[in-house]
């Protein structure tokens, strides 16, 4: 066992001993917890009370044995038996896709009234911890209203993947609780202390929002080296050492580069190689649906970006950025131009800044892309940053701003419609003010 049975030790009931609940039962308890497993099925509980494992885990069994004879794990059919003098009651119920593809949460609700209807007996309420995968709002719309509003309720969602959970629960990559009680979100943190790891404190809806994002983004990492290596093997290329190697590079591939929600992407590289990547593959047969997807994604962020803009309330909008990207002065392909000839094509009032363009300098293709897409953009060009705050009644930041920049776009007390995330530090480009 990871640390001792102290002072620290919580009471906890988790309910459901699914493939989720039995792992978190038997490792709660293993971290020195007491820990009672609820579940309908008696088949599961009298496994369970047998030291047995209700289905196949590497490690879960022995955990279960080991436990149950320590007097550190229990299991039962009674909800009100386990509840009582719980401090925690976990929610591992099952939330399965319905045919629609929502989620199903009618075993979640049910357990919720259930809790509901034990709650009044008991002398304290326990928080209330769910720990089933439930999309963002649920435990704000569903779960909190079942079990009345006097119990604590975080989120808590699990990061066990199958053939290794028992591992991934004593060595997590990541451990989360979510909540609007501070309080209730220390205390289940605390629970994992023994661990040993850093506890990720967020918001309620964060914290189920965030199980999603990593499925999607594992999902999403699959697809991504399936394709590669689907064209790699058409190709006669060894997919392996090339993702081998892409994965080598650990600034840009294997980080958080990239991974900040803002602004369509652009500039000379990444639309022209997504082209002739997926245009190639198609030659050969092979058709790349993630890859090919990433273009028209690209797309309608920007229109969702222009759309934003097209319902602000102003009449002068003054534009922060033209190049693609910010420190460069390439405007090939920059979602900016493309922003500004739907704006204008709208018959809206715009000016420009962008520290690092100046029409006289632009040479080349630079320059003919953008004298191509905006013909008159010479009479729309600010050449300091103050005379386009001076002029504007609504900024819109469509590049990230230096720190001095930064700060000089906030004094202005202009309302902002910050794209790129970089001001507001928002998931999702957000009017601030």
């Amino acid at each position: 066992m990871i640390g001792n049975e102290a002072q620290d030790t919580a009471r906890i009931a988790v309910l459901g001993l699914g493939y989720v609940g039995c792992v978190t039962a038997a490792c709660l308890a293993q971290i020195g917890h007491r820990v009672v497993g609820v579940d309908r099925d008696e088949q599961k509980v009298e496994s369970v009370l047998k030291g047995q494992s209700p289905f196949f885990e590497p490690g879960l069994e022995a955990l279960i044995a080991a436990n149950l004879s320590a007097g550190r794990l229990s299991a039962t059919t009674s909800l009100s038996e386990a509840l009582a003098g719980a401090g925690f009651v976990f929610i591992c119920v099952g939330t399965p896709s319905q045919k629609n593809g929502d989620t199903s949460l009618e075993q979640l609700r049910r357990v919720c009234v259930e809790i509901a209807h034990v709650f009044p007996s008991l002398p304290s309420r326990p928080t209330v911890v769910v720990r089933s995968t439930v999309f963002p709002g649920t435990c704000e719309e569903l779960v909190q209203p079942l079990i009345a509003e006097s119990a604590a309720v975080v989120d808590n969602p699990e990061f066990l993947r199958e053939g290794s959970a028992v591992h991934d629960f004593m060595e997590p990559s990541i451990v989360v609780v979510g909540g609007t009680d501070a309080a209730a979100v220390d205390r289940v943190a605390a629970l994992y202390a023994p661990l040993g790891v850093a506890v990720c404190r967020v918001s309620l809806r964060t914290a189920e929002m965030i199980k999603y994002a990593c499925n999607a983004f594992h999902a999403v990492k699959i697809g991504f080296a399936n394709e590669i290596g689907a064209l790699c093997s058409r190709m006669d290329i060894q997919a392996q050492e090339v993702m081998d190697t892409l994965c080598q590079d650990t600034k840009l591939n294997i980080s958080r580069a990239y991974l900040n929600p803002g602004f369509a992407f652009g500039g000379s590289c990444l639309p022209k190689d997504l082209r002739a990547l997926t245009y190639r593959a198609l030659r050969l047969d092979v058709k790349l649906p993630l890859l090919e997807s990433v273009l028209p994604s690209n797309e309608q962020h920007l229109q969702r970006a222009m759309q934003m803009v097209l319902e602000a309330p102003a009449e002068r909008i003054g534009i922060f950025g033209l190049a693609f990207k910010e420190n460069t002065d390439d405007l090939r392909e920059s979602p900016v131009v493309l922003l500004l000839e739907h704006l204008l094509g709208k018959g809206r009032q715009l000016r420009v800044f962008d520290p690092h363009i100046q029409l006289d300098q632009i040479y080349g293709s630079n320059r003919n892309f953008l004298l191509a897409s905006i013909p008159h953009i010479g009479k729309l060009l600010d050449e300091r940053l103050e005379n386009l705050l001076a002029w504007a009644d609504y900024l819109v930041v469509a590049q990230k701003p230096s720190p001095a920049m930064a700060a000089q776009l906030l004094v202005s007390k202009l309302p902002i419609l910050d794209v790129t995330g970089s001001l507001s530090r928002a998931a999702q480009p957000v009017a601030v003010s």
